[in-house]
Formats: C-alpha cells, structure tokens, sequence
C-alpha cells in the first residue's frame, strides 16, 4: 500500500509539474517596446526579454523627476504572488530592512542600515514567526553586505560591509549576538553618493569580493585626463579603470580574506548594488543600476556574471559599444572593449539584491533561477519596479528572459508601501524579501508552507 501511494503521487507530481512547465513554456514575453511597461501592468507572470537592440537612442524623452511618495501599508495589504505561492509577515516596524542573508543553521541576518546595525532573526519551524530575535551587531555605518566564512557549515566570522570598511565579527552557530568587538578587514573605502557596499566569498573562499558603487551619476568630478596622462594611466591600469574622485569605484574589488592583497576584479559597473555566487558555476553574479538622465529607457539596468579583467561601460559606454553622449569622444581606445550583460531590465527600475534559488519547496522549475528584488524607479516618467522579478536559466545560463514574481506594492500612481530590498532563500526552501518603504520582511512559499 505505502509503495502504491508513493507511486501515485510521484506520478502526480510529474503530471503537476510538466502542466506547469508547459504553462511556463506558453507564456508570452513582452519584446521591444512593448517590454518597456511600467507599474500599471505589472502582476505575476508577465514576462520581459529586453535585448541591447531594443535600446532607444539617447533622450528619446525628456529626463524625469518622478519619485514616489511613501504610504502606510494598508492593514490587508500584501505582496501579489503566482497561484500556489503565499507570504507572511516576519517582522514590521523596522528602520531600513536591506540586505538579507542565511546563516549555515537558517538563523536570517538582516542589514539595518539607518540604524547602523544587523539584525538575526530565529524562525519557528515551518512558520514565519520569529522564535527569537535580536541586535547581533551595532555601531556600524551603514551596513550592508553580508557573508559568513569560510563558506560551509560552520563558519567562524561573520563580515559586515559598512559604507567605508569591511569588518568581522567572531561567530559560532547560533550566536545571536557577537562577543566581542569588530575587527576591520578594509577600510579607507569611500563613501559618499553610492554608499551600497556588498560582499560576497568565492567557493573556495580565497577571495572576498567588495563593490563599490561610483560617487556620481557619469564621473561629472573626475576631469578629462588623470595624472601624467591618458595613455600612460591606460597602460599602468586595469581595461577601463576610472581616475581621480573615481579612483577605485564602480569597480567590484578582491581581496584575501584577510583584507591583504586588494586588487580591481571588474570595472565599469556604476553601482552593483547586489552580489551573489551562483551556486551551479561558482561564477559571481552583480545587479547594477545604471547611469540616470538618459530618457526613460535608457540604459537597461542588468544583471551579469563578473568576469575578472572585464569593463562593463561606465562612463564612458553602455550596454556594450553605446557611447555616452555626455562623453562623446573622450575613449576611443575602450570603444567595443565593454562586455555585453547577461540580462537587461527595465531602465531605472534600481536592482539593489539577487539570491538564485537551490531549493526544493518551490516548483522544480525554479531551480536554478535567481531573485531580484527591484526598488522602484525616480527618473522615469511612468514608473517602474517596485516588485521581485524572476531571471530565468537554463542548464545554468541566462536566458536573458525575466519574470515578475511579486508585485503589489503601489498603492496608487503616487505612492508606494513597499520597496523591496533584500532577497535570500531560506534553508527550508522559502523566498525571504526585506522591503524598506515600510521596513518589514516577509517569508514566501509555496503550497502549504512547510518544508
């Protein structure tokens, strides 16, 4: 009899999830222009696939002042989500909610950064509830990034990216409040303008990984030529590195983990916001916001594997070999020298978190995806982002498709409950999302909710 049952519902479950992957493949997916929507259409399902073709030429419209004004979370309102998936509330009420990572025993880690610490959150088996809680570290400036090392089952640090320093903290399992002081690992990073600094630990965790966001929109302060010149600063430095204010940002940077050996990974990124290691390649993987005063759509922000030594545009160029007319002229040594991204989305719908999904709770085509939470747009006219997308992957590679996966955070064409944040997958496979408009965070699942 147990055996028979077992065969029932394996077949069932196959018959469930080739009818939801064939629902999957049926979907239409928004191209060209149609794919430059904004709120008003959004809602889970409607898929996008944004290629660099699709790009209108610069200042196809007017530059936009276009921000939303924060609202009270109505008492009933809650994040829209797919059939079969459901969320709940973890906690509400706090400063700035931003990034969101997992320790080894599933305790959730949360960056409070107005309030300059880093909360941990112990949930209740199968359920959204807190069964403790508390401030594991405070005095900071800024935090964000976080990551546990060495990576595996029993770290022994927990390492907190401030807006100018990296630091760690002693930790043993389950320590939900540090014993002792910070110790810093970087400092001297700048931090004004873009203060989001992430961090994230390669697989075998030889290397830290720190982005560093740019201090201005298209390096308005840099100057024309760095010091002793053009061709010599171009010879002695990594593809693409910036100069002067800009010396050492928009870049991702490696060091040992020890914070020796600093080096530049990657330039040209104006603000990767978000890192992640994805899991099936050990590749780094950055969500970036892109430059502003464009037009509405241009340029895509994007999410992109990271490679070492690449350039990815800034400011120089963009998606490409776009050249931005604000420096016309000015590199034509870097000109087809920038690497194409890997996914685009909407412009200035602002990327700040991605976390790819191993688990098993929720339907096995998403395996292997990744979740970018979105925080909404200014410079645009008609707005966009304010949701949870959904990258899709095969057999490990971008399809450059992406998905709205939760939406409902617009109360209306003016105002704006929730701004998502910080996305993790949890270790019994549920989705977590910090949203900072009004500083809650929330656990979804699929089907019942248990694991």
């Amino acid at each position: 009899m147990i055996r028979s049952a077992g065969l029932a519902i394996s077949a069932a479950a196959l018959f469930l999830s080739t009818v939801s992957f064939a629902q999957q493949a049926d979907k239409s997916v928004l191209k060209g222009a149609a794919a430059f929507g904004d709120w008003r259409a959004d809602k889970p399902g409607v898929r996008r696939l944004i290629r660099p073709d699709d790009m209108p030429k610069p200042y196809a419209t007017k530059s936009a002042s276009n921000s939303a004004s924060p609202a009270e979370r109505p008492q009933d309102a809650k994040p829209q989500l797919p059939p079969g998936f459901s969320a709940e509330l973890i906690a509400s009420g706090i400063d700035n909610p931003r990034v969101v990572r997992v320790a080894p025993n599933g305790d959730l880690f949360v960056a409070d950064s107005e309030a300059n610490q880093v909360r941990v959150y112990r949930l209740t088996e199968g359920s959204a509830k807190p069964a403790e809680d508390g401030i594991f570290a405070s005095n900071l400036n800024q935090p964000y990034g976080i990551a546990f090392y060495p990576p595996g089952d029993s770290p022994q640090w927990v390492y907190v990216a401030n807006s100018d320093s990296i630091v760690r903290f002693a930790y043993r399992n389950g320590d939900l409040k540090t014993s002792g002081d910070p110790e810093t690992i970087v400092d001297n990073i700048p931090a004004n303008h873009h203060w989001t600094r992430d961090i994230a630990f390669s697989p075998d965790g030889k290397t830290l990984y720190l982005s560093v966001g740019s201090g201005s929109n298209v390096a308005e302060g840099m100057g024309k030529e760095p010091k002793g010149g053009l061709a010599a600063w171009a010879k002695s430095q990594p593809l693409g590195a910036a100069w002067g204010s800009e010396d050492g940002r928009a870049d991702v940077l490696a060091f040992d983990p020890n914070g020796n050996n600093g080096r530049i990974f990657a330039t040209g990124l104006r603000n990767c916001s978000g890192m992640t290691v994805q899991p099936a390649t050990g590749a780094l993987w950055c969500v970036v916001n892109e430059r502003d005063a464009l037009g509405d759509n241009v340029p895509p922000e994007y999410a992109t594997a990271v490679k070492e030594g690449a350039f990815y545009g800034w400011p120089w160029y963009y998606i490409g070999n776009n050249e931005d007319p604000r420096h016309k002229g000015e590199r034509p040594d870097l000109a087809g020298k920038a690497d194409i991204p890997d996914v685009l989305m909407q412009a200035h719908s602002s990327p700040l978190n991605i976390a790819f999904y191993e688990g098993t709770s929720f339907p096995a085509e998403y395996k292997g995806d990744a979740f970018v939470a979105l925080h909404g747009s200014w410079n645009r006219g008609n707005r966009t982002g304010y949701k949870v997308v959904r990258l899709l992957f095969k057999d490990g590679k971008p399809t450059g498709e992406y998905e709205d996966f939760i939406t409902g955070f617009v109360a209306s064409n003016g105002e704006v409950w929730g701004r998502p944040v910080g996305v993790a997958v949890a270790s019994d496979g549920a989705l977590i999302v910090s949203e900072d408009g009004n500083g809650t965070i929330w656990r979804v699942t699929h089907g019942d909710g248990r694991s």
